[in-house]
């Protein structure tokens, strides 16, 4: 089970082996989902409409978009800036794991409340997010501009990319879209652990049968599209505002803006695109979500799962 079980607390996990099956758990979902996630960006840095009656930008819908990516830039472009958004992955597993078990505990040892309840999954679970956030927002700032970037390309490696920007941009660039993204974090990932809790207990008692590995994957899938449709706009404005200084690389994908601030960017997409603007991109999102989400928490329990055999064998 994720998070602090009192039922079982001989068998409670350390942060150590939590933040180790959590970032195990994000590599090998990231390797798998990439794709997903580049076509997903690509889509919301697009500033015309990403339709098929109305086919004024380059992308129009997935299967286009990935037969275009597939044609102009070679199968390796769904794997663009795949160093940093694995270590992206690795490091946001490890963090946002190790804080939501120990949070879960810390409930359930300071506070009346059960720590296996939905509402203590949500608030632990979103405050973990956020300090997964903090901490790797400059490596989910790398993988947007890898992924973001067409041919040829504006950055070689990842050693370069940190200089060219921080030359040029300064050091605060890799904090772009902090903003949002902390404001969007909290209720993703809140609700991510809320419905998983939920759904996981649910399934459990319906079907007792079933292995937990395929409960797991059902239950994280549902909750990664309700949570990621809820909160998707946040996402597509952190990505607008992370490739900002990065104009000259997004020249031949269309139209490009240069956008001041948050509140500035919310504005003009109403403004200039209305209010599809804001969910560009959903399909992918929610196909990545539902992917990444269901596997993130069936690989993390399979893990943790793993670890807890190999203390009770000793």
């Amino acid at each position: 089970m994720v998070g602090y079980d009192p039922s079982t607390p001989g068998s409670a996990l350390t942060p150590e082996e939590a933040a180790l099956a959590g970032s195990a758990a994000g590599m090998v979902t990231r390797a798998l989902i990439s794709p997903l996630d580049v076509i997903k960006i690509r889509f919301q840095l697009q500033i015309e409409q990403v339709s098929w009656r109305n086919r004024q930008g380059k992308y129009w819908g997935l299967w286009q978009a990935t037969r275009c990516i597939l044609t102009e830039e070679g199968l390796p472009a769904f794997w663009k800036g795949h160093v940093p958004a694995q270590l992206l992955s690795v490091c946001y597993g490890a963090v946002q794991f190790a804080s939501f078990e120990a949070l879960t505990e810390l409930v359930h040892r300071k506070t009346p409340y059960n720590s296996q309840t939905p509402g203590v999954h949500f608030l632990c679970g979103g405050l973990a997010a956020c300090s997964a956030t903090f901490t790797c927002q400059p490596l989910d700032t790398l993988r947007t501009r890898f992924a973001a970037q067409g041919e040829p390309k504006m950055y070689h490696n990842l050693r370069h990319a940190v200089g060219t920007m921080f030359r040029s941009e300064g050091p605060f660039t890799f904090y772009r879209g902090l903003t949002p993204t902390l404001v969007a974090v909290f209720p993703y990932a809140g609700l991510q652990f809320f419905f998983y809790n939920i759904l996981k207990k649910l399934l459990a008692h319906q079907d007792s049968k079933s292995k937990g590995g395929l409960h797991s994957l059902v239950s994280g899938s549902c909750a990664g599209v309700v949570s990621k449709t809820l909160t998707y706009p946040f996402d597509l404005i952190k990505k607008r505002l992370q490739v900002g200084g990065f104009e000259e690389a997004r020249m031949k994908f269309g139209q490009v803006r240069t956008y001041h601030g948050f509140v500035d960017c919310v504005v003009r997409i109403g403004r200039e695109e209305g209010l599809r603007g804001y969910f560009k991109g959903l399909s992918p999102s929610l196909l990545k979500a539902a992917v990444s989400t269901g596997f993130t928490f069936f690989w993390y329990e399979f893990f943790i799962n793993a670890i807890a055999s190999l203390k009770s064998s000793k």
